[in-house]
C-alpha cells in the first residue's frame, strides 16, 4: 500500500471512530468515550493536537491511561492488518 493511500486509510478510520464516539455519547447502544479514544489513538499518527489531547488525558486520567495503550495496541495491530504489514511484536 502506497504512503498516500495508507495516510488517507488512516485518516478516515480516525474520524469515522471520533464521529461514532460523539454519536456514542448520545447513544446508550455505543460506548462514546471509547470510540473516541481509539480515533484519537489513531489519528495521533497524523495530527499533533490529537497527539497533545492524548498525552493530556494520559496525565489527568492515569486509569484511563491504561485502557488508551490497551486499545492503542488492538488498533495497532488492527492497521497492520488492514495494511498488510508483518507483526514486529
Amino acid at each position: 500500500m502506497n504512503r498516500h493511500a495508507k495516510r488517507i486509510a488512516i485518516l478516515v478510520v480516525g474520524w469515522v471512530f471520533i464521529l461514532l464516539g460523539i454519536v456514542g455519547l448520545f447513544l446508550p447502544v455505543l460506548q462514546g468515550v471509547l470510540f473516541v479514544l481509539v480515533g484519537l489513538i489513531i489519528l495521533s499518527s497524523e495530527y499533533v493536537w490529537a497527539h497533545q489531547l492524548l498525552t493530556r488525558l494520559r496525565e489527568r486520567f492515569p486509569k484511563i491511561s491504561r485502557t488508551a495503550e490497551a486499545a492503542a495496541h488492538k488498533a495497532a495491530a488492527w492497521m497492520r492488518r488492514v495494511t498488510g504489514q508483518r507483526d514486529m511484536d
